[in-house]
């Protein structure tokens, strides 16, 4: 596994014009060495060396078999710019989205102290790219989040009712998602109720749940490093005819984005789809995000599906499909399913009931 995802990382960086690459994000190294530690992985044609502190050197060598484990101290300041003269580096690339400006800047501050003979080079999504098609073993690992997450659900809401709080039903679904096998949790759980649903990221408040309202709920597992991540707006009791129209309008546009979706087309094409039905029903100004974004060792990766991104989807992939409707004072209604690409079609992971969520 990571001889193979090597092998393909190290001609990209070549043609960056670089002699290494730093990779300094964690998912990142997670993907390439099946490090979880804290460290740092250095890549080039002929070496893959994982740097990282005394904490984690076992783990290190446990977990990333095939990388040559060096012990560092301090920051990469400290100890980096002296790592590459002695490799015989001269262009270094590193994440420009992860290393930060102060970081970047006591880096080039000790190369010049210094006089080493070294650039830094800003690069960004070489190893994202790489990951935004999955493995069979990584979609395996996904699928079992995604069937964590709806097992979840379905074991969580009989503890939800109207007269308990956002915070309580958070609650019983992190519990039923941890005590389900979740390694823990994609992401904190959302729960918004009422007005608060007009939040696309609400965090739970101590509200109380209310009949007839709608209730948005996200939430995610995470297995072996793996996420899912999927949302439905519930109704408890009878819903109301707004309630009603509002979660048709959503639930017409999932489906038609879904239906359309094929491998090669541009994510903002597949965004124009569901968006549109929105707009025809003359609520586009309340939906206001992008229409879905991959999954896997983060909750938010490439590819990104919206109106500006021009990332192409390709076998392989993983991602959401998630339109909404928001309008502020009543509430909003959000249904998101997780959705792969195999072969040209697209094929849904998520299993949980969708058409018009009412819970008695």
């Amino acid at each position: 596994m990571g001889l193979d995802r090597l092998s393909r990382l190290r001609p990209v960086i070549a043609q960056q014009g670089l002699e290494a690459l730093l990779v300094s994000k964690m998912e990142n190294c997670r993907y390439l060495s099946g490090f979880s530690g804290e460290g740092h992985l250095l890549i080039s044609p002929h070496q893959a060396i994982l740097a990282t502190d005394f904490r984690y050197l076992e783990q290190a060598k446990k977990e990333a078999p095939h990388f040559t484990t060096r012990q560092v101290k301090g920051d990469l300041a400290h100890w980096l710019p002296a790592l590459a003269t002695e490799l015989g580096w001269y262009k270094l690339g590193f994440e420009a989205n992860t290393l930060t400006f102060a970081t970047c800047g006591q880096l080039n501050e000790k190369i010049t102290a210094e006089q080493i003979k070294l650039e830094l080079i800003p690069t960004t999504k070489l190893v994202e790219d790489l990951r935004s098609v999955k493995e069979e073993g990584e979609l395996k690992l996904i699928i079992k989040a995604v069937e964590l997450t709806d097992a979840a659900l379905r074991r969580a809401k009989s503890g939800i009712r109207p007269g308990i709080t956002e915070k309580q039903a958070a609650w019983e679904i992190e519990k039923s998602l941890r005590e389900g096998g979740s390694d823990g949790l994609a992401f904190e759980v959302i729960v918004a109720s009422g007005p608060n649903s007009a939040l696309p990221h609400a965090r739970p408040t101590g509200r109380v749940i209310r009949p007839g309202e709608p209730v948005i709920i996200d939430m995610g597992a995470k297995l072996d490093g793996y996420c899912s991540d999927f949302s439905r707006t519930l109704c408890f009791g009878k819903p109301t005819q707004t309630f009603v129209e509002i979660y048709n309008i959503v639930l017409k546009a999932q489906r038609t984005a879904i239906r359309e979706i094929r491998t090669g087309m541009k994510a903002s094409e597949v965004d124009r789809r569901a968006r549109e039905v929105i707009e025809q029903a003359g609520q586009g100004d309340a939906f206001g995000h992008g229409l879905g974004h991959g999954v896997g060792l983060e909750t938010h990766e490439s590819p990104a599906l919206g109106p500006a991104p021009q990332d192409s989807l390709a076998d392989g992939m993983v991602f959401t499909v998630e339109p909404a409707i928001y309008l502020p004072g009543w509430g909003g209604v959000r249904i998101e399913d997780m959705v792969s690409l195999k072969e040209g079609r697209v094929r849904v992971l998520t299993r949980t009931e969708k058409e018009m969520e009412v819970v008695k």
